[in-house]
């Protein structure tokens, strides 16, 4: 007779129950602070300008989480579990001082980048974790249970940004996450024991992709401040080099970022991740500058904005949940998944710019609800299709995918942006007028995410080795 599964019981045990609060808050740091930091970004430009360099911040925090995430498991390897957690712990913290003591938003999103140094770091180790503090017949609840931190955050993070959105209090917020970086660093060194530095080969670290993506997204990112239309032409042009260089010689560098098989445009790692991309990078613009356009229009709070906005990440958690039984329909729900998430952002181009609130909800409610209902068929699709030796790699590089996605998005986002006019600020006629070409802009990239969907679609179904039932 097998034995039954675990149930909640035994994880909230007392010889469990502080384990897993540590973790949840390990977790809590990454999820809690991009959602809060999407809600007060626009008054922290009111307050010590920089709508120019607006997008910056949310780009600079993803480029770092996907740095870090990639050298992670070497810090983990030189310096034990508990002493890169610790290590990830203070670089956060240092990001949040860094970001509540900015006088102006270039220093601040120098803050951000190194608070999203910090938390990929963090988020990857946690995973890691989990396998150090749990049992193996654990695993699986804790794993889902920390992927519920993201939902909570839903909730709770715009109701702390909207409550510290005002001038000079979105600097509490910061100071309010350093607090909690030292309470984790404390538990990490209580709970994780010490273990003696390994010998053991690290994987290698792609450092020429690293750098090639860092590139990319630094020059997109320049484009949008310089004065000169032909030199912001050419820079747009060199990062998109740089991304097609890293995409280039991902089969021929150690430790790769993404599997081999995405260098076969006809697999289904290929359509998968170019889904994942494309898709990501045509919805973060709504992310970045919804907030303070729905500020600027409907003269609402940053409370009301920011929970508008996270409508995405509720209807991604409510159809995710509500398809999880599905079976046997990949190839129909990476279908219906895109095809709803391009039509989600269809109409919020009109939606974010020109409609009522309640539009942007339903634009909002669409977008999350055409991940939730891909996401999990797409990345099984994936998986499917390759050796045992490249599923572990194309498991990572699902979310490393996305993080390019909105990375690459978001700088292309503030370029856009400011060659929008908006620039010094969101004013309400131009955002009824320019808004729309500023998401507009991004409607190509749904297409393409939407026609790399129907292309994984036509793939074969993952065999029974996967998972899934025949």
């Amino acid at each position: 007779m097998s034995e039954a599964a675990p149930g909640w019981r035994e994880i909230l045990a007392p010889q469990y129950l502080t384990r897993f609060l540590f973790l949840c808050l390990g977790v809590w740091l990454n999820a809690a602070d991009s959602l809060v930091t999407v809600t007060i970004t626009p008054s922290i430009a009111q307050d010590i300008g920089g709508f120019r360099y607006f997008a910056w911040s949310v780009a600079a925090f993803l480029l770092a989480s996907i740095l870090s995430g990639a050298v992670s498991g070497r810090l983990s390897l030189r310096l034990g579990l508990r002493g890169a957690l610790t290590a990830s712990a203070i670089v956060y913290a240092v990001g949040c001082a860094m970001s509540a003591l900015a006088p102006g938003f270039l220093v601040f999103v120098a803050g951000r980048l190194v608070q999203g140094f910090g938390a990929g770091a963090i988020m990857a180790l946690c995973y890691v974790a989990t396998t150090a503090l749990f049992p193996e017949r654990l695993w699986a609840r804790v794993f889902g249970a920390i992927a519920g931190v993201w939902g909570i955050a839903t909730i709770l993070g715009p109701l702390l940004g909207g409550l510290l959105a005002g001038p000079g209090l979105w600097r509490w917020t910061f100071w309010l996450f350093a607090a909690q970086a030292l309470v984790f660093i404390v538990a990490a060194r209580t709970m994780i024991a010490r273990q003696p530095r390994t010998k053991a080969n690290p994987t290698p670290v792609a450092w020429g992709q690293l750098a090639a993506l860092t590139a990319a997204v630094s020059f997109i990112a320049v484009a949008g401040v310089v004065g000169s239309p032909l030199l912001a032409a050419g820079l747009g042009v060199i990062g998109a080099a740089c991304l097609a260089w890293m995409i280039g010689v991902n089969g021929r560098t150690p430790g790769a970022l993404l599997p081999r098989a995405i260098g076969d445009f006809g697999s289904a790692a290929a359509a998968g991740y170019l889904m994942i991309f494309g898709l990501e990078a045509a919805s973060i613009a709504f992310t970045v500058y919804g907030p303070a356009m729905i500020q600027a229009r409907h003269h609402v709070s940053p409370l009301v904005a920011g929970y508008v906005i996270t409508a995405i990440a509720g209807g991604w958690t409510l159809t995710a949940l509500a398809v999880a039984g599905v079976q046997n329909r990949d190839g129909t729900m990476i279908r219906l998944g895109a095809s709803v998430l391009l039509a989600g952002v269809m109409f919020s181009v009109w939606a974010v710019p020109r409609g009522g609130l309640v539009a942007i909800v339903i634009g909002m409610v669409l977008i999350g609800a055409g991940f939730g209902l891909s996401w999990a068929f797409a990345t099984r699709r994936i998986l499917s299709g390759l050796d045992e030796e490249q599923q572990a790699l194309a498991s990572s590089a699902v979310p490393t995918a996305q993080l390019i996605g909105g990375a690459v998005g978001s700088a292309a986002a503030g370029a856009a942006a400011n060659v929008l006019g908006f620039g010094e600020g969101i004013d309400p006629a131009a955002a009824a007028t320019q808004g729309v070409w500023l998401f507009a802009a991004f409607a190509p990239l749904a297409l393409v995410g939407w026609w790399a969907a129907w292309r994984l679609g036509r793939q074969a179904s993952p065999s029974p080795r996967m998972g899934q039932s025949t």
